[in-house]
């Protein structure tokens, strides 16, 4: 490709972008970014949902520029090619960093502001340098007083030889998702002391695998409480500040146990429940896993050991006399009739029948 045509296809495409292709850079840079160029605009022609984009920065210089943007991108942000730079730049209200803070626990939320973006930029262009990828929400409040939230995901390549760094990625529109996730959290979605989801959601949740058992897209579902054994004992003798202990660490216990596709939370008290997609058999297993890796975890306060076991009550969606039967009000019902049972048997134990 000739220099005029390199230019030719910067103006077209890359609007106010266009630098690395009208510039004197290596023949492997200028090719790698045209490849990249015509995949993406391939990519917009069969009305993908993402947004795709080429950003590009020089590694001594503060500016990032847009090689490339998708049409769609220009329609979220509402402005011209040649405004896209700027009006991205200052829509920005935060960024946010989603990993987890080991194999097993939450999702640690990691916000950086615009302000603090900006002090930063150096340090966070380092970290996906060396990342060769990165992975991102950006908030974003766009003239108007509209508010979105895009998914940032891309790979980074860079070039020594020009000193550039180009950011090939998408975007994606998570507004619905965000909103959600805030309305949640404003509700009242997770029980202060054990962080898991507390019982205003389980009747949200049961409806939802209710409505997929109606569909034919799942073929059961079960529900399952969970009770901790001798709880009164161990707030008498340990005080309550050992049970609140005993409460949390039970709670990383089940996180710990569940399957990614297993619901758990906080019925109420020291009770707590599960939901899992599947018949019988598998909630049986599900709720002798919890019982298991209970009884053996070692519940340590103030360096005396607590020996703790759990009770399970659990019902299937298929034991229900039929369809019609099958509801919050009765899963609960029939779940704790055989928790009761389980305690009456001498506790720590598994009861789905009768």
């Amino acid at each position: 490709m000739s220099k005029g045509e390199r230019r030719a296809m910067a103006t077209d495409l890359a609007g106010s972008g266009g630098k690395i292709l009208a510039g004197g850079f290596s023949q492997r840079l200028c090719r790698r970014l045209t490849e990249c160029i015509a995949a993406l605009v391939a990519l917009e022609k069969i009305a993908s949902p993402i947004v795709p984009y080429i950003a590009a920065w020089r590694e001594h210089e503060k500016i990032i520029w847009y090689e490339y943007v998708g049409a769609r991108f220009l329609a979220l942000l509402g402005c011209e090619r040649r405004e896209v730079d700027e009006v991205f730049r200052q829509s920005i209200v935060d960024r946010r960093l989603y990993r987890y803070a080991d194999r097993e626990s939450k999702v640690e939320e990691d916000i950086v502001t615009r302000a603090e973006l900006r002090g930063e930029q150096a340090s966070l262009r380092e970290e996906v340098k060396k990342a060769g990828a990165v992975e991102c929400v950006y908030q974003l409040a766009l003239p108007g007083g509209k508010k979105i939230w895009l998914k940032d995901q891309a790979n980074i390549e860079v070039f020594v030889e020009d000193q550039i760094c180009l950011s090939m990625g998408c975007l994606t529109e998570v507004t619905k998702e965000m909103e959600q996730k805030h309305l949640l959290e404003r509700i009242g979605y997770f029980d202060e002391l054990t962080k898991l989801p507390k019982r205003t959601i389980l009747q949200r949740i049961i409806e939802m695998n209710i409505g997929n058992l109606h569909r034919g897209h799942i073929n059961d579902f079960v529900f399952l409480l969970l009770d901790l054994d001798y709880f009164k004992t161990v707030n008498d003798i340990h005080g309550h500040q050992a049970g609140d202990q005993v409460l949390v660490s039970l709670a990383n216990v089940m996180r710990a146990t569940k399957r990614h596709e297993d619901e758990i939370g906080r019925y109420g008290g020291e009770e707590f429940y599960g939901i899992s997609v599947g018949g019988l058999k598998n909630g049986v297993q599900f709720a002798e896993r919890l019982r298991l890796a209970v009884a053996k975890t070692d519940f340590i306060f103030n360096r005396e050991r607590i020996p703790v076991t759990v009770s399970v009550g659990l019902v299937a969606a298929s034991q229900l006399a039929g369809v019609e039967k099958i509801s919050v009000e009765e899963l609960v019902r029939v779940a704790d009739r055989r928790l009761y049972v389980a305690k009456e048997e001498g506790r720590n134990r598994v009861v789905f029948r009768g």
